[in-house]
């Protein structure tokens, strides 16, 4: 009797053992996969940025050059963006460019975050009015964002797009979008920070050493306004106001941008007064109550 549950005692621990060996290898399997889905999942969105963010139509290699991924490991990937709509092939071409669900998917953040609708009728207005074209900028990092541009009337002039990203010290808006941050008044209300090190030149004038661009803020933040003269390219100047929300935070910034040989001296600064109070509507739009204690 005693041999029997001792026996019967062996078996069940060792039963229970096995369960317990197949209920730890079973956990490891899911956090590995969960690991291994999540790290796919990324490089599905690096893919769909590399896209989005190259200035011409991308081919397989140059994405996979872009990325340091494999050829193959980039081709499923895309082959898995392009069922979904999010990539598109030009079979002719073997190039991708966005496809049309990205493009719903923009249209339904840029509606659901009322910024859209209150910049819009206001940089139409601001288009009609300067005759250039106007956009309207974010903060993503180190970069601005545009999310919004209605063209101009001349035939040559800025030719900015939706989704296009600029490094933020090279441009007016990223001048007026970090002249927020770093004093803890941007979009999220922390504190940012300058970008470190030497900064990119990109035109004939752009600010190249943090010194510069801290007293550049600094004459932003005392002028209500950022000019960019030549600094994003040669011979485009920008100017540029914050667009703040409910708080009074700024939460984006609107700009016009010309050719330097329409955009200089008094054309500057009347610029600078329409582009500022275009600014000031869409804050209030969104219910600045600053305004209304400055006025």
């Amino acid at each position: 009797m005693e041999s029997g549950f001792r026996n019967w005692a062996l078996d069940r621990g060792g039963a229970e053992a096995d369960v317990g060996a197949h209920m730890k290898q079973r956990s490891t399997n899911v956090r590995n996969g969960s690991r291994s889905g999540a790290r796919s999942v990324e490089r599905a969105l690096d893919v769909l940025r590399s896209v989005g963010e190259s200035r011409a139509d991308p081919g397989l290699s140059d994405i996979a050059e872009d990325l340091g991924l494999h050829k193959t490991t980039v081709f499923r990937l895309l082959g898995a963006l392009e069922r979904a709509e999010f990539v598109v092939r030009d079979d002719e071409r073997q190039r991708y460019q966005l496809g049309p669900a990205l493009f719903r998917l923009a249209t339904q953040a840029r509606r659901a975050s009322g910024l859209y609708d209150a910049a819009r009728p206001e940089l139409e207005a601001l288009a009609h009015d300067v005759g250039e074209t106007a956009t309207l900028e974010v903060l993503v990092g180190s970069e601005v964002l545009i999310l919004d541009e209605v063209h101009g009337r001349f035939l040559v002039g800025g030719a900015p797009e939706v989704g296009m990203r600029w490094p933020a010290h090279a441009t007016s808006t990223g001048k007026v979008l970090l002249a927020a941050a770093v004093t803890g008044e941007g979009a999220n209300g922390h504190v940012g920070r300058l970008p470190a090190g030497r900064l990119a030149r990109l035109g004939p004038h752009t600010i190249t050493s943090r010194a510069a661009l801290e007293r550049a803020l600094a004459k932003v933040r005392r002028d209500g306004y950022a000019v960019g003269m030549e600094e994003l390219e040669p011979g485009f100047i920008a100017i540029a106001a914050p667009v703040r929300n409910a708080p009074g935070r700024t939460v984006a910034a609107v700009s016009v941008g010309g050719p330097k040989s329409r955009m200089n001296g008094a054309r500057v600064r009347e610029v600078a007064t329409r582009v500022r109070r275009a600014a000031d509507s869409i804050s209030r739009r969104l219910g600045d109550v600053t305004l209304a204690k400055e006025a």
